[in-house]
């Protein structure tokens, strides 16, 4: 983790003998009393800090060493700030030395001391305290004490109403939602001076305050906001973008503050004498007879209302575009709390609103602004009695189609579905058939977003999405490789030889094979739910198979899997089910080259089609033509191993009258039939030249499914007989072309014995091949509160022992 000469410094740091550390304290100090604290001033207490941090223990400096310290937070020079800070988080306060700052010097605190301070409240008490000095401070003017003061305030105030909203009374959020009020709605609308150029034209005439200005140059007519301009800023102005900054946290937490030692004030003194008022808007009479909080949501609907007409001035930078951006983001939530507080207010809003979504609706460079509208028309369109179609269609629509390989929106988008995902289902009918288009973002970046789509997942499985959305689930990596094709056919012209490298991207451009590629490329379910033509696009796609993109795609699809069949259980009716299990058989042949995803795909399948016919036995009945003809195909062995394997168990298992009574003498019989043609192929002739053996495992599940269905019809019993007798005749001669491996011949060997030997009592083998539900179900022999585990050891024990 560390190189060595960090490892030597740490273990040095570790190893330091305590007087050797008081010479060094002592030293220090001797620095610290200089008048210039030059290099090696800081190189000794960055040295401190590695003694002090590399430690578990938690050290105490003596008292004239700490007192510098704690001079040097209000060092002019920040390097000093930040080690003294660093430094004293590292050490235990003297008794009765703690960090205090009073009335009279809370004019000195930064950001640095703030962080020390907030770390050493050892109390919800001691932080309280420290909000009351730092709002008595707010209500100070400005000339009456530091106006740096002001821009550490808010941070502290909100740093401490993120970690312990508590701590703040009632009468702090009417103090300090008063003073927001003054400085979003009642900062200066003239510029500040800015730094002089100097030169012989100098004067106090130049020196005059200019008006601020809007973004695309004009003079403003309203009041300041974080979007107006000029050459510099006065100190209300400056307090007004850190108030927008911390308006929306305010908003969603200040409900989370003590109720206790509350005084109220219903005098509100909140505008300071002096204040301008704007030009356009001025403030109505009512508004100033509003209790505080009340009055705060107001201004802040007013606030936000300006900067939504500010967005629409053409602005003559890139960075002022941008900023037009995050502030319109920011305005639209801040607009969606003040109508989740006060629902009177979603009438007022919903116009700006409307507004602003007609506006950007066509320039999806504006997506990330019109995700937070999409959150309002959600929380408050049913209220409003609006048409949301449009905005459904936009963010279900164009934006995953047109904007998946954007990082951000696919990241916001996402976070949008899992925090509103009940309102989704109820109020949103596109949510559930826009999955064909929602996978395309997993498609593009699967690990990053595939915990995304964990949790969203369950959600788009409904009995109307299943079928589909399975096949669209096994097809992610052609989508993955088609959305490649797609950008590459944007960028790459025809005429360009670059671009008549890859035959897929031929396929790709040809009107032939269109269709193949649109259907992947569909924005919505319900066109279908495959096409005929796979196997011809897993060909056009073949060369796509080791592309990285595809095969990170490749390997979301088993974790998705099994979230599906998780979640289908729960919502299918067995019809349902009956249609899954025959699309699990169809696409085990059906998918993508790549070797490893495959395996893993037949696994998944292999472990639910279990689950699936546990639950309902029944459906082996219901799709036995179909098992049996998968299970027939003696191709299946060796390219579907294991799949194969656990179709043929469960044929074995739960083709039963005590399973299902529609089940027949001629229905077993001609499973039977089928599997034991199978096996006596298997294992009377070598492999094709190139294959290998078939596994032992499905020889032995075949024997004994071939076993059990003897036992449930005895008629049946000889010519497994017989067949299990030729096995043990033809392995005594050695190795045989259908084994490799002498092991595996054992296994395979003993395990006919036994199934021949329960098969000469036909009683006893349908009572051990298949027992009863009554037997398997207590499992007895399992049980450890039970005395049958220990009699059945016994028992063994006596037996071996003889």
């Amino acid at each position: 983790m560390y190189s060595h000469g960090s490892e030597s410094l740490i273990r040095q740091a570790r190893e330091i003998q305590e007087s050797e550390l008081n010479k060094f304290y002592s030293r220090l100090i001797k620095l610290l009393q200089g008048k210039e604290l030059g290099h090696e001033t800081v190189d000794s207490l960055q040295r401190l800090h590695l003694i002090l941090s590399a430690t578990k223990y938690t050290r105490t400096l003596p008292p004239e060493l700490q007192k510098r310290l704690v001079s040097l937070l209000s060092s002019p020079v920040e390097q000093l700030q930040v080690l003294s800070s660093a430094v004293l988080r590292e050490t235990l306060p003297l008794s009765g030395q703690e960090l205090n700052y009073n009335q009279e010097n809370i004019g000195q605190l930064n950001s640095h001391a703030a962080a020390l301070l907030l770390s050493q409240a050892g109390s919800r008490a001691d932080l309280s305290s420290l909000c009351a000095q730092l709002l008595r401070s707010l209500e100070s003017r400005q000339s009456e004490g530091p106006a740096h003061c002001l821009t550490h305030t808010l941070p502290i105030l909100n740093t401490v109403l993120t970690h312990s909203p508590e701590s703040l009374t009632e009468d702090h959020v009417t103090l300090l939602s008063k003073k927001l009020v003054d400085w979003l709605r009642y900062a200066s609308i003239t510029q500040g001076v800015g730094a002089s150029s100097g030169g012989f034209f100098t004067g106090p005439r130049s020196r005059q305050p200019a008006p601020i200005a809007e973004l695309d140059g004009t003079v403003s007519g309203d009041f300041f906001t974080v979007l107006c301009v000029g050459q510099g800023f006065t100190d209300d102005q400056w307090m007004n973008v850190y108030s927008f900054s911390m308006l929306r946290h305010w908003l969603l937490t200040y409900h989370s503050v003590s109720n206790g030692n509350t005084t109220a004030d219903t005098d509100d003194r909140s505008e300071v004498d002096g204040s301008v008022v704007s030009m356009v808007s001025a403030t109505s009479s009512s508004s100033r007879l509003l209790p505080p909080k009340e009055r705060l949501r107001e201004k802040a609907f007013q606030y936000c209302q300006r900067l939504i007409e500010q967005s629409d001035r053409k602005a003559h930078k890139k960075t002022d575009t941008d900023l037009q951006k995050a502030c319109l983001v920011e305005a639209v939530c801040i607009l969606d709390c003040v109508c989740v507080e006060d629902t009177s207010l979603v009438f007022r809003t919903f116009p700006c609103i409307k507004g602003l979504f007609g506006r950007l609706s066509s320039d999806l460079s504006f997506a990330r602004v019109l995700l937070p509208i999409a959150q309002f028309y959600l929380n408050h369109g049913e209220m409003a009695a609006v048409d949301c179609e449009s905005v459904w269609n936009l963010v279900f629509g164009r934006f995953p189609a047109e904007l998946f390989n954007d990082h951000f929106l696919a990241h916001e988008l996402l976070r949008f579905l899992r925090l509103n995902l009940e309102s989704l289902q109820l109020r949103v009918p596109q949510y559930t058939h826009s999955f064909p288009n929602l996978l395309k973002l997993l498609a593009w970046d699967s690990p990053a977003l595939v915990d995304d789509f964990v949790d969203l997942l369950p959600s788009l499985v409904t009995t109307g999405t299943a079928v589909e959305l399975l096949h669209t689930l096994l097809d992610l990596p052609c989508l993955s490789a088609t959305l490649v094709l797609q950008l590459r056919s944007v960028c790459l012209p025809i005429a360009d030889p670059g671009g008549r490298g890859l035959l897929s991207l031929d396929a790709f451009r040809n009107p032939s094979f269109r269709g193949l590629f649109l259907f992947l490329l569909r924005t919505e379910a319900g066109s279908g739910d495959t096409i005929d033509r796979l196997s011809t696009l897993h060909e056009l796609l073949a060369e796509a198979a080791d592309w990285p993109r595809v095969v990170q795609c490749a390997q979301t699809v088993p974790v998705l899997l099994h979230i599906f069949f998780n979640t289908v259980i729960t919502v299918a009716d067995e019809k349902l089910l009956a249609h899954l299990i025959l699309v699990m058989l169809e696409r085990s042949s059906l998918l993508l080259n790549i070797p490893k995803y495959c395996r893993e795909i037949h696994r998944v399948f292999s472990c639910h089609l279990l689950r699936l016919c546990k639950l309902h036995p029944s459906l082996v009945v219901d799709q036995s033509h179909e098992l049996l003809e998968f299970a027939g195909a003696t191709a299946n062995v060796y390219s579907k191993e294991e799949i194969y394997t656990h179709v043929v168990w469960v044929l074995g298992e739960y083709l039963s009258v005590s399973c299902d009574s529609r089940c027949s003498v001629s229905l077993i019989t001609s499973c039977f039939e089928a599997l034991e043609a199978v096996l006596f192929e298997i294992t009377s002739s070598a492999p094709a030249p190139g294959a290998v053996c078939a596994a032992p495992r499905v020889i032995t599940t075949l024997m004994s499914a071939l076993a059990k269905l003897a036992s449930r019809s005895h008629d049946l019993i000889p010519r497994v007989s017989l067949f299990l007798s030729k096995l043990r005749t033809v392995t005594r001669g050695g190795s045989v072309a259908w084994c490799s491996d002498e092991d595996d011949l054992v296994a395979i060997v003993t395990r006919g014995e036994e199934l021949w030997s329960l098969l000469k009592a036909p009683g006893v083998a349908q009572s051990v091949l298949t027992p009863p539900p009554h037997v398997t179900t207590p499992q007895w022999h399992r049980d450890i509160n039970v005395a049958m585990p220990l009699r059945l050891r016994a028992l063994t024990n006596l037996t071996h022992s003889q």
